[in-house]
């Protein structure tokens, strides 16, 4: 290997390496953030159970809980610095078409990420944490583990964030050539039978309703794809007719 590549790959690491240490720190500093406001956080994901009296089973439990929660409310925060130095290390190596639509793409699917955990935590949790809660009461103390909870909301908060991106995901195919909105729009048929599948998933509880406006909203997820596709598209031909 000549000179010039080795070098050209030693940079390429210390490149890495650099982002790798900037994103490290974000997260470090916004761990150390968020242990100031643990109570608070444990207050906004216990609400949605209402008065139910939680416990602690386990002499490390509280500890384990409190680094947990910590930790993964560092990372969501040090998000958009992880992203940027992710973008910083692989924007050299695109093309300016490229660069445009991942500069596009990243904030938005962000606001979309958000949005998703919003409609989750004021529309889908509080009815499925209600049912799960009340089931089986007048039978026994319903006391839940404060882990088995908490971890329970955070899984619930951050599969639906992810369902959320799928209108992102398809606009950004769309606009790279590998889908059509009318390939989407053949799809229709499948993809409202897979979002009662997935509503059945995502939702912990049996209840119709519950499970309808999941399924609900991934189906307005896909009519917005279909639509977003089929704009970009249009765009894409008039600026061919442009040129």
């Amino acid at each position: 290997m000549s000179d010039s590549k080795q070098m050209t790959i030693l940079g390429h690491l210390l490149e890495f390496r650099k982002r790798l240490i900037i994103s490290a720190i974000a997260v470090l500093a916004t761990t150390l953030a968020s242990f100031f406001f643990y109570n608070r956080i444990i207050e906004f994901l216990k609400r949605p159970a209402g008065n139910t009296q939680f416990i602690f089973i386990e002499v490390t439990e509280s500890f384990s809980l409190y680094m947990q929660v910590c930790l993964t409310m560092g990372v969501m925060l040090a998000i958009p610095v992880i992203t940027y130095q992710f973008l910083r290390f692989v924007m050299p190596a695109l093309h300016p078409r490229e660069k445009r639509m991942v500069l596009l793409v990243t904030p938005w699917a962000f606001i979309m990420f958000i949005g998703g955990v919003v409609f989750g935590y004021y529309f889908l949790i509080p009815p499925a944490t209600k049912f799960l809660l009340n089931f089986g009461s007048n039978l026994a103390l319903v006391q839940p583990r404060m882990s088995n909870y908490i971890n329970f909301i955070m899984k619930m908060l951050l599969t639906i964030g992810l369902v959320f991106e799928t209108p992102v995901i398809t606009t950004f195919l769309a606009r790279m050539g590998i889908i059509s909105y009318r390939w989407l729009a053949s799809k229709r048929r499948w993809w409202i039978l897979i979002a009662f599948v997935l509503a059945a998933i995502i939702t912990p509880t049996p209840d119709a309703v519950n499970q309808t406006i999941v399924a609900g909203t991934l189906i307005v997820l896909l009519e917005v794809s279909i639509w977003l596709a089929w704009f970009v598209e249009r765009g894409k031909k008039k600026t061919q007719q442009v040129s």
